[in-house]
């Protein structure tokens, strides 16, 4: 952290070292710059940000220690989707923060250059500002600045978040983009979380309107005043996009919309009309690596199978076409056994606040695409109730186990480990989605302990690792069990897992692993497709 005190013009260089070059983006009382770093010798982003006349040097020392510590603090909780902030420095009154240079300009720009955004798109962006507002919340941090211009957009990964840290730094109430402030902070009352959901509204109501929702008066202080006192501008192009928006915006911050039903209403947009799925190339590195690892429930080379969640492209090369010799498959109505097809129920999401939280359904897999405190999948499934859902067949696999797939899924490959063990992937050319099937004859007596001892500390080692809320005990069709979830970043997407351990005895083990983008998480195929698996499963000793 540097602190100077000194003249800065846009022609010279900010504390000797940080050379400002173009202008990326401008918002009130705060400017940001594509720069240079002279020592190191690469690019970065510097943002000016105006503090009080009247803030002491002690205080604007402790603003600029502040930027830097909540930097670090989402770093770890959402990496890749925060801009690190390198240095903070204090020069000519204000507050410069160096970033790491992002490749993608800032969200307000972009709405500069093109009006209404499509609400596929909005949609899309909104949910990748909700994981970064759930992971933030879910420790007790608060935005506080979000605006389109604290937002960057990549052309690969997910959007990048700057701005952490700064509320409070500016001059009270906000000023740094006032049209994006909530109604308590124009009033200058406590925020807490739910001024960051009403930015979030404000920006999807920019997004899909192409203008923000309350207008940017000559004066920071008149368009406070009419976002606390003026009604909502009626939208005009957010469709389906609407009840999240108008819930999100309403004056009483009591009233806003949760979390967890702003996640349902964006991702049944994207399910109602989907933008196409193409996967970047690099997942074919990552699927390479993946079938390599060994299949044993324990140690890093389960780890390796959150992997295998994404690899839609190397999939397509080793997909079967086939049959496999000594397998059997069973179409629906055709002598399958049959499984429950209900869909389960979103759950309650781990970081929710205290008013923000949704009752969890008994027996039912959680759904939200973000962290969460997950509820157990079905316990037991049922052999003889209703039928499998639509287009799903049982797959009977030689090495004993059997399991409904969706249509068009096969067996995309198999490995095998020490002494019977082994792991059967199960996929489609064209799905990102996976489910591995692993066998292990070293289990110890604890599937919980299986989980935190013998995997987790693998999956640490993943790029934006994060389990999603406790490991839970279960029974599984009469066998001592235990589930985990988590999130991890696979080549630039944001992969989440449900894994389930079923302990058999005598240190034999299986565990079953659905994994599918994070953002696609909550969709109702994805859930009808985890319940399936859970109640379809049967248990095989090793071939």
């Amino acid at each position: 952290m540097t602190m100077v005190k000194a003249h800065v013009s846009t022609h010279d260089s900010v504390a000797g070292r940080y050379r400002i070059l173009d202008v990326v983006h401008r918002e009130t009382n705060r400017v940001s710059w594509y720069g240079e770093d002279l020592q190191a010798a690469r690019p970065c982003l510097v943002t000016r940000i105006g503090l009080p006349p009247d803030l002491g040097e002690d205080e604007a020392y402790g603003v600029a220690d502040r930027v830097l510590r909540m930097s670090e603090t989402m770093a770890r909780l959402c990496p890749g989707r925060i801009a690190a902030v390198v240095d903070a420095v204090i020069e000519a009154g204000c507050l410069w923060t160096v970033t790491e240079w992002i490749d993608g300009p800032p969200l307000g720009l972009l709405v500069e250059q093109q009006g209404s955004f499509g609400a596929v798109r909005t949609a899309t962006v909104g949910l990748q500002l909700l994981d970064v507002l759930e992971a933030a919340h879910g420790e007790g941090i608060t935005h506080g600045e979000l605006s389109p211009g604290q937002v960057f957009v990549r052309d690969r990964g997910p959007v990048v978040v700057t701005g952490f840290g700064l509320a409070g730094a500016t001059l009270v109430p906000r000023l740094a983009a006032p049209a994006y402030a909530s109604p308590e902070q124009a009033r200058d009352d406590r925020i807490g979380p739910a001024a960051d959901l009403w930015a979030l509204g404000a920006i999807l109501y920019t997004m899909a309107e192409g203008r923000p929702p309350y207008r940017d008066r000559d004066r920071p202080e008149a368009t406070l005043k009419g976002v606390d006192r003026l009604p909502l501008r009626t939208p005009l192009r957010t469709g389906p996009l609407t009840p999240a928006v108008q819930g999100l915006l309403r004056k009483d911050s009591r009233e806003r919309l949760n979390r967890l039903v702003v996640r349902q209403t964006l991702t049944r947009v994207l399910d109602e009309d989907p933008l196409p799925s193409v996967p970047p190339p690099r997942l074919r590195r990552a699927y390479t690596a993946a079938r390599n690892a060994g299949p044993q429930w324990s140690g890093r080379a389960m780890a390796a199978g959150t992997a295998l969640a994404v690899a839609t492209v190397a999939v397509a090369a080793l997909a079967v076409t086939h049959q496999l010799p000594g397998t059997e498959e069973t179409s629906a109505g055709a002598g399958a056994p049959t499984v429950p097809s209900a869909v389960p129920t979103p759950s309650a999401e781990e970081g929710t606040d205290a008013g923000d939280r949704a009752t969890p359904t008994p027996g039912t897999p959680p759904s939200s695409s973000a962290p969460a405190t997950p509820s157990a999948p079905p316990s037991s499934p049922s052999a003889s109730t209703d039928a499998l859902p639509a287009g799903y067949r049982v797959y009977r696999a030689p090495e004993g186990f059997s399991v409904a797939l969706p249509a068009g899924w096969k067996r995309l490959d198999t490995t095998k480990g020490t002494g019977n063990a082994y792991r059967v992937t199960f996929g489609a050319a064209d799905d990102p989605r996976t489910l591995a099937v692993t066998y292990s004859e070293q289990a110890g007596p604890d599937p919980v302990a299986v989980w935190r001892d013998d995997v987790e500390p693998g999956l640490r080692q993943d790029e934006g690792y994060r389990r999603i809320g406790a490991i839970e005990a279960t029974t599984y069709q009469g066998y001592k069990a235990a589930d985990m979830q988590w999130v991890a970043d696979v080549d630039g997407t944001r992969v989440r897992t449900f894994g389930r351990g079923l302990l058999l005895g005598g240190d034999r083990s299986f565990s079953l692993r659905w994994a599918t983008p994070s953002a696609d998480w909550e969709r109702s195929a994805n859930r009808q497709a985890l319940d399936a698996f859970l109640r379809s499963f049967r248990p095989g000793s090793a071939a």
